[in-house]
């Protein structure tokens, strides 16, 4: 992987993004030191697809856990080819410590500020408020708009095989919450599932119709049916994953002809089994048939992953050509509620990314 990039060329590829601002050093727990190459400072970067269940500092996870009484346990840690079954049971661990008003507000403060210190003037961040249990899901929800102060827009995810009435309790908690800006399907279908995608029409058109963004996690590792039925059935402006699009002819012409954005993870993608290293990512040959695509980080704790590194694992070097066409492409799938966007920095402005 190292020293390879997806564009065919040799170019910086550390392994390793120092954060900016933060104690804890980087996503990969290392102390910064002259002795590893260091990518460029960075600002101005969007953030579309990160969960906060899976983006929890360790230290963070560890204290949680303690004060709620559970036992020690390891780092979660996605494992090359674990598999998407194995890697979503890792979230065990950081639910069992998110099941608090105050450790909820604390991640997702923690998460806009540790998106600050990577860069990222654009933060979308995302969840499940129906898996924290301490109240109904708008006190939830209210939570995470507490902690997070504005400085990021919050995505609310239901889950493959759950009651479309569940979604449809989603958009409502939404509906007089400017804050979340978007609803997401996520996880994947099993076989024994009662409900599949095309369930959640109704709830995705409502969403819809109060102004909320669309994204469903689709094609990670599926048919690329799936895909197009996310877009012709769901309404969805972005999916998630999406590695088989190109599989699809179909798939690939409904994503342009709608300017659909596609949220790359390549290493989360490398981790559950789908790629056989981060560089192999077909994100390069998506941008050569017209596809907008926004290269994101899924689980900073998960993968021990920044933006940053995401960025330097692909070979997106700032200056060139792929690299502003990424970023242009994640520019344009942010989700806006209203005339101003949310800000990592804090509060909100109008307009593009600027450097901090």
């Amino acid at each position: 992987m190292a020293g390879r990039c997806l564009w065919g060329e040799d170019v910086w590829a550390p392994l390793c993004a120092c954060l900016r601002a933060s104690q804890r050093g980087c996503a990969l727990h290392c102390s910064p030191s002259r002795s590893h190459p260091m990518p460029p400072v960075l600002t101005g970067l969007t953030e579309l697809h990160r969960h906060l269940d899976g983006s929890l500092r360790p230290d963070t996870l560890h204290q949680l856990r303690a004060a709620a009484g559970f036992p020690p346990v390891s780092t979660p840690r996605f494992r090359p080819g674990m598999g998407l079954t194995a890697a979503l049971q890792c979230f065990t661990h950081t639910l069992e410590a998110l099941q608090t008003p105050a450790a909820l507000r604390r991640v997702a403060a923690e998460c806009c500020e540790d998106a600050i210190a990577e860069g990222i003037g654009h933060l979308e961040l995302r969840f499940a408020p129906q898996l924290h249990t301490f109240g109904a899901v708008g006190d939830v929800v209210d939570c995470v708009l507490e902690g997070v102060a504005g400085r990021a827009g919050i995505i609310l995810c239901g889950l493959y095989g759950e009651s479309p009435a569940l979604l449809e309790a989603l958009v409502e908690a939404a509906r007089d919450r400017s804050g979340v800006v978007g609803l997401d399907l996520a996880g994947g279908p099993l076989p024994d599932h009662r409900y599949g995608l095309v369930d959640y029409a109704a709830a995705y058109t409502e969403a819809g119709r109060i102004g909320l963004g669309r994204t469903v996690h689709a094609g990670e590792g599926r048919p690329p049916n799936e895909i197009v039925q996310a877009v012709e059935v769901l309404g969805a402006d972005r999916i998630g994953h999406g590695l088989t699009v190109l599989d699809s002819e179909r798939a690939v012409a409904l994503l342009v002809e709608r300017g659909v954005v596609i949220e790359a993870c390549p290493t989360s993608n490398w981790h559950v089994g789908l790629l056989d290293a981060p560089d192999e990512h077909p994100l390069a040959r998506w941008l050569e048939v017209g596809l907008s695509v926004a290269v994101c980080t899924d689980n900073t704790l998960m993968s021990a992953v920044d933006l940053p590194v995401e960025l330097a694992r692909i070979g997106a070097e700032p200056g060139t050509e792929p690299w502003d066409r990424l970023q242009a492409g994640a520019r344009r799938g942010w989700f806006l509620r209203g005339p101003a966007r949310p800000r990592a920095s804090g509060g909100v402005e109008d307009g593009l990314p600027t450097a901090q």
